[in-house]
């Protein structure tokens, strides 16, 4: 009697611990844990750094929104380019992000010609939902996005992804789809290599926790309230299976998500890639560190395959 009692009670303190895992990782709340990790590199409020923060205020963006497959309304800001172009970017921001944090690479896109559109992943910023879905459900949304951008410009759009961390794994998620022609080139900035992987590395390097039985509890839990297991979110599946060029970036002092996983990655795709591994560069932090080299490098990439 007594071991069967104990048995239950383990057993509820297990389900509640995997709940509560549910409830910090991919339920939509404020992630207030991220401030302390020490595992994200904290940015200095740089004078480079205002100035970017200024230029996005002070542009005229357009607010423009679509309805998801599965019923959610999608928001995002939307940039002219100065000249009349073909050439587009959709800039996919990171986990518990918004689409102001990609104001650096709209910036940069913009000054290049571009038109630029910054949408809101779904549980984030503007837009609608309930859960962090870590590029999964976010891939068909992205497709939405594609086709909205590709037929506002028309057929001739030249269309390339670019996303850094939890949007650089949302932009690979999305590369395993069928795409339109349109669409040229994908760039990925610090993703990880699938949504199981990076959850597993996170619980050992926040709690210092086995993935066993917490991992798959948990996505039981996620494919009750989210709709999808950690198992089916995986990045290394969905680039090998891409039609479309990959540049995967990544910084050599990443501990958020290791530097380690752009090799499974890079391994993963079959047609035509590139790599570029930033020194010194922390989670995130690629453009910043070094922003002549890669920008250079995206330039030569998009050149080669985004005409």
């Amino acid at each position: 009697m007594i071991l069967s009692v104990g048995a239950v009670a383990m057993t509820a303190l297990l389900l509640l611990f995997c709940w509560q895992l549910y409830k910090l990782a991919i339920h939509r709340n404020r992630k207030t844990f991220l401030a302390s990790d020490p595992n994200m590199p904290k940015v200095e409020e740089e004078e480079a750094v205002r100035e970017i923060r200024e230029w996005y205020r002070s542009q005229p963006f357009e607010e423009v929104s679509l309805r998801s497959h599965d019923g959610l309304t999608l928001r995002g800001d939307y940039l002219e380019a100065d000249k009349p172009t073909e050439q587009a970017v959709i800039l996919a921001h990171g986990y518990s992000g918004h689409r102001g944090d990609m104001a650096a690479f709209a910036r940069f896109y913009h000054e290049l010609g571009f038109r630029v559109l910054l949408p809101d992943s779904r549980g984030h910023g503007r837009s609608d939902g309930h859960y962090i879905g870590f590029g999964w459900h976010d891939r068909k949304d992205y497709v939405q996005w594609i086709d909205y951008l590709a037929g506002r410009i028309g057929p001739e759009a030249r269309i390339v992804l670019h996303g850094v961390s939890m949007g650089g794994g949302t932009v690979l998620m999305t590369s395993g789809e069928p795409l339109p022609k349109q669409v040229k080139c994908i760039i990925s900035d610090c993703a990880y290599s699938s949504v199981a992987d990076i959850l597993k590395y996170q619980l050992k390097q926040m709690f210092k926790l086995p993935a066993f039985p917490l991992i798959p509890i948990t996505s039981l839990i996620c494919k009750w309230r989210a709709g999808f297991y950690f198992g089916e979110a995986s990045v290394v599946r969905q680039v090998s299976r891409a039609k479309k060029p990959i540049l995967l970036i990544h910084g050599d002092r990443d501990t958020y998500v290791p530097t380690s996983m752009l090799n499974d990655l890079f391994g993963a795709i079959r047609g035509e890639k590139e790599r570029l591994i930033v020194s010194g560069a922390q989670h995130g932090t690629s453009f910043l560190v070094d922003p002549n080299g890669y920008q250079r490098v995206v330039r030569s990439f998009i050149e080669r395959f985004g005409d």
